[in-house]
């Protein structure tokens, strides 16, 4: 595949019908990259490890190390059971560069975010797991970009929402691990994806 060819994103989206709040980031890595068939399979990247203490206070919780890949049963039964959507912003890119890194892709065609929510109608929160992605929605709804770990108000087809900017997890994101987590550890309290007392 050239940088000028356009990808379509190989994943239906994650949406358990409980689901409160909708994890958005912006597109997969390359399929070489993968580890596993599910979001954020980069072996590198560090969302699993942050969930992994965000929920269970064990950053390997979710990893299978010896076969260097991810727990991918878990992660869904956790996802499942906290009230977590997954997808991205983006349903069609090209790579200008050929490799992961968001500053290299250009959007070919945005998610219709409206249609997932339709799907997981208990949800009113949404959180972007960094720039690319908090910018793509920020553009189709006119909402204002807020400052890392904070949440901006506004509407998707009448329904009140409010989108949270957290950071990324990707290792190439200058924040320590445990930082990571403490972000994710607020945001999913104060959505009730974990309710007080649940984790380490």
């Amino acid at each position: 595949m050239s940088a000028a060819d356009v990808e379509y994103h190989p994943l239906q989206p994650f949406l358990p019908p409980s689901a409160r709040l909708l994890l958005l980031g912006s597109f997969p890595p390359p399929r070489q990259r993968w580890c596993m068939d599910f979001f954020y399979p980069n072996r590198s990247n560090m969302m699993w490890e942050v969930m992994g203490l965000v929920f269970y206070g064990d950053s390997q919780r979710l990893v299978d190390a010896p076969n260097k890949t991810f727990r991918k049963q878990a992660i869904e039964e956790m996802l499942c059971e906290h009230g977590i959507a997954i997808f991205d912003t983006c349903t069609a890119v090209r790579r200008l560069h050929g490799n992961a890194s968001d500053k290299f892709l250009e959007v070919v065609e945005k998610t219709d975010v409206g249609r997932l929510l339709q799907q997981i109608p208990r949800c009113h929160d949404i959180v972007c797991t960094g720039q690319k992605a908090a910018e793509t929605l920020c553009s189709d709804f006119d909402v204002a970009l807020p400052p890392m770990g904070h949440c901006s108000p506004f509407e998707i087809d009448g329904r009140p929402m409010r989108l949270h900017r957290m950071p990324s997890t990707s290792r190439a994101f200058p924040m320590p691990l445990s930082e990571k987590a403490d972000y994710y550890s607020r945001l999913m309290h104060q959505v009730g994806c974990l309710a007080d007392g649940a984790d380490a």
